[in-house]
């Protein structure tokens, strides 16, 4: 049997915990305050998830990148997978915050949206950043 200790993030309580795996799965879970304390040392011992936060180029806006974020967590495994899939990517603006810029990434069901609306670039703007 293995332990492993964490530190709860999903509450400002930040709960040490103490868990005990045994054949890839989780036996016991103690030390948590409230039920997601368990669900969270459940998932993050045996299938890691992070929501994804990067950019994407982006033609003819007021910027040369546009923030994205996934809708939901995606498995901590294929985070470099879909950071590959993301950097080959390019959008038009002008995009809308929520814009769905890759649908269901990786076949995880998650899409990447904007995380920011981005107008079109104007000759009338008189810098572009």
């Amino acid at each position: 049997m293995m332990e492993k200790e964490l530190i709860c993030v999903n509450c400002p309580m930040s709960c040490r915990l103490t868990v005990q795996i045994e054949e890839n799965k989780v036996v016991s879970v103690s030390g948590n305050s409230c039920p997601r304390g368990k669900a969270y040392a459940e998932t993050e011992c045996i299938r890691p998830e992070r929501i994804l936060t990067t950019t994407v180029r982006i033609t003819g806006g007021i910027h040369r990148v546009l923030p994205v974020i996934s809708e939901s967590e995606i498995p901590l495994d294929r985070i470099m997978d879909a950071m590959e899939l993301i950097r080959s990517a390019q959008v038009k603006a002008p995009v809308q915050v929520g814009d769905v810029i890759m649908e269901n990434i990786l076949g995880t069901g998650v899409n990447i949206v904007a995380a920011r609306s981005m107008d079109k670039f104007s000759c009338s703007d008189t810098s572009q950043k």
